[in-house]
């Protein structure tokens, strides 16, 4: 059984989240952008074991607590390549937002489209989903139906496309052509915001379900 808990953190409110095996204490932090004490009092009173940092992307929100929680947990950190420059310019990311200064994280591993890994009993997947950055990616438990989607897609929304690296086409492609088919019971849980289902997203979301109608970006 897979267990998803979740924090708000730092002033973007993006979620982090903590996916651990309920039998084994395994578990991965995903985007650990900010209060990494917050992250991390996920892991009890169960006292899950952090083995993985999975960074769906290399903005300041989703990474900026990256080299802290890598530190704190001992657990090796992977990213996409295609989002390298993005982890180099955290220090400028910090200074231009107006926050202390912020270290970027050393990157353990790049993962790729189609990687699959163990987090105790259960199987993840890494899903290459750019739009919002190049290096966008997903995580997907087929076996618990479970999807972290980053800010590619949210309840009601879709990443913003108006950044370096940003592809409104690609995003659209990514989410129609690679979450969608997943499936519509498929429970995603986004980097903001609420977590919901494919088949609502699909069916009504305003930019890229079955009748668009242009909403707003986050």
């Amino acid at each position: 059984m897979l267990v998803v808990r979740h924090a708000v953190v730092g002033p973007f409110a993006a979620n982090c989240w903590l996916a651990a095996c309920g039998r084994t204490g395994e578990a991965v932090l995903v985007d650990p952008g900010a209060e990494v004490h917050r992250a991390l009092a996920l892991t009890g009173p169960s006292g899950w074991r952090v083995t993985r940092i999975f960074c769906t992307h290399g903005h300041i929100d989703h990474v900026g607590g990256g080299a802290e929680a890598r530190a704190a947990t001992g657990a090796p950190l992977q990213i996409h390549a295609a989002d390298d420059a993005w982890l180099e310019a955290l220090p400028r990311q910090a200074e231009m937002f107006g926050f202390d200064p912020v270290e970027a994280p050393e990157v353990d591993h790049h993962h790729v489209d189609g990687e699959a890994f163990r987090v105790g009993d259960c199987e993840a997947q890494v899903i290459h989903t750019p739009g919002h950055s190049a290096g966008s990616c997903s995580l997907w438990f087929p076996g618990e139906q479970v999807l972290f989607t980053g800010d590619t897609l949210f309840a009601g929304s879709v990443g913003r496309t108006d950044l370096p690296g940003g592809d409104f086409e690609a995003l659209e492609r990514s989410i129609k052509e690679r979450l969608f088919p997943l499936g519509d019971a498929v429970r995603f849980h986004p980097g903001h915001g609420p977590s919901g289902t494919l088949g609502e997203e699909r069916r009504a979301n305003p930019f890229v379900g079955e009748s668009p109608r242009r909403g707003r970006f986050i």
